[in-house]
């Protein structure tokens, strides 16, 4: 039994509809669509691409079963021989795309589909569900990373995310875009990904005395020994520390770290630290959660709040401050043709295209190239091909191989375009072969 998220009925009415359409005029020609994001947010200087191995891996695994196909010819809405049709279906297109963890902007396209219309035309929905959260993820998450070089990031927001899918994707694209690890258990199994946690306020709560409940967890997890000090009096815990550390210490047992979950957490760090360093353990670090986001990390690091590392979860796993992408999947090319949209607001651009990315002498972004496919324009191309009849052209990298490959990315941004603070806007020019391409389809178009 497929999952939700398997299902290729995972999808809307009118992917359906159209395609029983196309079957009855028998058109399925090969189709390029591409998926772009039209404009960046005004809170936004780049955009991380994200998403890529999930659309890979629905692409390859990309079938109705026969469950479906009697539900679809029973549902009173598409004919037996349409629905016959589809029992075969399989994607056996190309793909071309950026790698995950590149930097992008407005009308650059980081995914192009090459396939059979029909093909083509049902993976929509779930691509730009796919690569639009992840990417939306990946930003956010990279944001606070460039805030907060050298410390430590997890994400703490699986309990908030909208959905489980949506925790599970929050993990990994969060780890892609640098942090350390996650609370999430399950992502932690499935992508290999570094699991942190603490304890919760109920732990401290179910005891009656907060110490006790210190010590009995050091004892229960002496190589993880962070603990919650807010539950009560953050600075008396800091304080009831000291000599705790100390009996702990002769059991062979350290204390790492404690955690802030509330309050002003840069006054509270402060007076901790202090206590802290008064009591001769400057080797216990601060670990700050609750709320948490780039802006309220930059504001942190920026006074000099002595906090080690940041638990970073709602504002970041549901993108709080950017919700969803002005993105779109396009047609492009039809049966060899170009094509494009001359809708007011959201007209495309034409054809089968590549991105040109230039660096300056420092070997940051220097600005970028939107032409066709088969223009030549200097810098380095971004798009390249992963996958041909279906199948991938090789094995995806590892997790950690992206998140290495994103960092690298990350640090090429101009340093403008790493600050939450406004910035000036990326060049991104569009060729002449682009321009003029746009002419010939509207000229044709207004012939025929």
């Amino acid at each position: 039994m497929k999952t939700a998220e398997e299902s290729v009925l995972l999808t809307d009415l009118y992917q359906l509809t159209m395609l029983q359409a196309y079957f009855d005029k028998g058109m399925n020609d090969t189709a390029v669509f591409e998926f772009f994001v039209r404009k960046l947010p005004d809170n936004r200087h780049f955009l991380l691409a994200a998403g890529l191995e999930q659309v890979l891996d629905t692409l390859e695994n990309f079938s109705l079963s026969p469950h479906e196909l009697d539900w679809l010819a029973n549902c009173g809405r598409f004919h037996r021989p349409f629905v016959d049709s589809l029992a075969d279906l399989r994607f056996t297109g190309e793909v071309w795309a950026m790698p995950e963890g590149t930097p992008f902007f407005a009308d650059e396209p980081i995914l192009r589909i090459v396939a059979p219309l029909r093909e083509a035309q049902l993976v929509e929905t779930r691509i730009i569900n796919l690569l639009q959260y992840q990417t939306l993820i990946a930003t956010k998450a990279s944001r606070v990373r460039l805030a907060a070089p050298g410390h430590l990031l997890v994400d703490f927001g699986l309990r908030r995310a909208h959905g489980a899918e949506a925790g599970m994707l929050s993990a990994r694209t969060s780890f892609l875009a640098g942090f350390e690890g996650t609370s999430n258990v399950l992502a932690g199994a499935r992508w290999n990904i570094p699991l942190y946690g603490t304890m919760a306020h109920s732990f401290i709560q179910a005891h009656t005395d907060e110490i006790a409940a210190f010590d009995d967890f050091s004892h229960s997890h002496p190589n993880a020994t962070t603990l919650l000090i807010d539950t009560y009096d953050t600075e008396a815990a800091a304080r009831a520390i000291i000599p705790l550390a100390r009996k702990l210490a002769a059991d062979g047992i350290t204390v790492q770290a404690v955690r802030l979950d509330s309050g002003d957490l840069d006054q509270h760090s402060r007076r901790v630290r202090k206590i802290l360093d008064e009591g001769v353990l400057p080797g216990i670090r601060i670990f700050a959660s609750g709320n948490l986001d780039e802006y309220a990390v930059t504001r942190l690091i920026n006074a000099g709040a002595p906090i080690d590392g940041f638990g970073v979860g709602t504002r970041m796993n549901t993108s709080d401050d950017c919700p969803y992408l002005e993105c779109a999947y396009k047609l492009q090319e039809y049966a060899g043709g170009a094509r494009r949209k001359r809708s007011e607001g959201k007209a495309s651009w034409p054809g089968r295209k590549q991105v040109f990315r230039r660096y300056d002498a420092d070997g940051l972004m220097a600005g970028d190239m939107l032409t066709t496919e088969n223009d030549e324009a200097a810098g380095e191309p971004l798009l390249e091909c992963l996958m041909r009849e279906g199948r991938r052209l090789a094995p995806s990298p590892a997790l950690a191989d992206v998140r290495e490959y994103t960092r690298g990315q990350l640090a090429r941004l101009p340093l403008a375009l790493r600050s939450v603070e406004p910035a000036p806007r990326y060049p991104v020019e569009v060729s002449a072969a682009l321009h003029a391409l746009v002419k010939a389809v509207d000229q044709r178009d207004q012939r025929s």
